[in-house]
């Protein structure tokens, strides 16, 4: 259920292979916190299905036909019309980078188990944005990585932007950065788990960052470290 209706959340699936989104939408029936809103065959038809159905979440597979899963994600981002869960195989790192950048609000491996799955999308919905710990930490690490090729829009941060978040957002930040969820920040840092989404709420827009992913990496990036 989404955290604030107590209503199942509504996912849109967009994956080009019929038999493959056919077992995602199976597994996520399988759940009964969890309603297929509806399903896309290829990127135009993610983005028009999402302004249609206004679901609370995308599955988005990355490669498809007509409109690639990077452009689909960054025009549902910034319409505001769902978050993203992408779905990677990890083997084609710079698309995995246009996501981020596009705002995804997740990753996930695409050979995941079903309860993985389940769990991404609820953790998504629930506003945790870094989900599957083991898959982000090695997201992140690979972001960060002074060797990893970069498409040329990837620019180097400056250290300057973190000159608008007080000390306990950069403490916040640093805990992003090592893929804390909003309940391990709140033990780490000793505060409400309200207050350390209001923290995430701000660092996101003083930062002009799309979602927690973003934050990790910058955090990473940066050498911010948490509390």
């Amino acid at each position: 259920m989404t955290a604030d209706t107590g209503r199942p959340v509504r996912v849109l699936i967009a994956e080009d292979q019929s038999a493959v989104r056919a077992g995602l939408a199976l597994i996520l029936r399988s759940a009964p916190d969890i309603e297929v809103a509806g399903e896309a065959a290829d990127g135009e038809e993610a983005v028009r299905l999402a302004r249609a159905l206004r679901p609370d979440l995308v599955l988005m597979d990355i490669q498809m036909p007509k409109l690639d899963g990077v452009s689909a994600t960054r025009a549902i981002v910034a319409e505001e019309l769902a978050d993203v869960l992408v779905l990677t195989t990890f083997d084609l790192d710079e698309y995995v980078f246009g996501a981020l950048r596009a705002g995804a609000a997740g990753f996930l491996l695409k050979d995941s188990e079903a309860a993985a799955l389940l769990d991404a999308v609820r953790t998504v919905a629930a506003g945790e944005g870094m989900i599957a710990p083991a898959v982000t930490r090695r997201l992140i690490a690979e972001f960060a990585n002074p060797r990893t090729v970069r498409r040329p829009d990837a620019s180097a941060p400056d250290p300057a932007v973190l000159d608008a978040l007080t000390r306990r957002e950069r403490e916040v930040l640093g805990c992003l950065g090592q893929g804390l969820s909003n309940a391990a920040i709140a033990e780490r840092l000793e505060m409400a788990e309200a207050t350390v989404k209001t923290h995430v709420s701000r660092l996101l827009g003083k930062l002009e960052l799309r979602s927690r992913v973003q934050a990790a990496v910058l955090a990473q990036e940066l050498g911010v470290t948490g509390g």
